[in-house]
């Protein structure tokens, strides 16, 4: 499933070719929406953004389309009259004199008065996006700290929406290595210093791999794994899918643990023992 940096990069995508543009056509086949193309024909979108993996594009006749991947919806982008070739089922169309915006596969979609998005079912759970500007470390040691989730394994914790929105699999695995801290610690168990450093690396993470588009280690620590040989997975992570591999710290070898079914890489040397 897209994380918070591949719905972000999505997101801006959309609001690139959809922002102050009016919406000439529109098509929602999903039951329950056969009549929402007329509520946004004729209107003008004011932005696409997003917050945790939940897309949001708002018009500016009151309401935003509210839209959640799950874990086979996906948005493309085409020149208008250009259908792109899929199995997929359409969901929504949105067409603008040049482009339109397809949603194919998703099921979780509907339009909600922008107003009170805030009450939305599903947005109303989510904690701060981890990507959104205005959060820094201070707020997420302060959340770490709250009695609401201090006592709960980071292993769980991240993977908690409404901890922090946007924070997937991949990001648990990679925050937590570049913190140096043992994944069934709880916050409680950490000292000033390693809660502070979880605070920094959820941010540094998070934000370096929407900036280079899914790397979460530095320039120089991708440069020296590519001359390793091999494609994108091969360089992109320092933990994550590394099962057997060399630890780019300490040389110990990564192992792969399915913590509420879902997998988790660490280091039993640099994120050790607190458990």
């Amino acid at each position: 499933m897209p994380e918070g940096p591949e719905i972000r990069l999505a997101a801006d995508r959309l609001h690139k070719v959809l922002a102050d543009q009016v919406i000439e056509d529109a098509e929602f086949t999903l039951p329950g929406l056969e009549g929402a193309g007329k509520r946004v024909r004729g209107k003008r979108v004011e932005r696409v953004t997003c917050h945790g993996k939940a897309m949001l594009t708002q018009f500016d006749h009151g309401e935003t389309l509210y839209s959640h991947n799950q874990l086979y919806g996906v948005w493309r982008i085409a020149r208008r009259g250009n259908f792109p070739r899929t199995n997929r089922q359409l969901r929504v169309a949105l067409h603008t004199d040049a482009h339109s915006a397809l949603l194919f596969s998703a099921t979780d979609v509907e339009l909600w008065p922008t107003e009170h998005l805030a009450e939305h079912p599903f947005l109303k759970k989510l904690g701060p996006d981890v990507l959104d500007e205005s959060l820094t470390a201070a707020m997420i040691v302060s959340r770490l700290r709250d009695k609401t989730f201090k006592r709960r394994s980071l292993a769980s914790l991240y993977l908690d929406q409404g901890f922090i929105a946007g924070i997937g699999n991949y990001l648990r695995s990679e925050i937590l290595f570049q913190a140096k801290v043992p994944p069934k610690a709880r916050p409680a168990d950490l000292t000033k210093t390693e809660i502070q450093r979880l605070g920094r690396a959820t941010l540094t993470i998070s934000q370096r791999s929407y900036r280079t588009r899914g790397v979460t280690v530095t320039q120089a620590t991708a440069k020296k794994l590519k001359q390793q040989g091999g494609g994108f997975e091969s360089y992109r992570f320092a933990a994550f899918g590394r099962k057997g591999q060399a630890c780019l710290t300490c040389g110990t070898k990564i192992v792969r643990d399915e913590i509420g079914a879902r997998r988790l890489y660490w280091c039993p040397t640099c994120q050790g023992p607190k458990s």
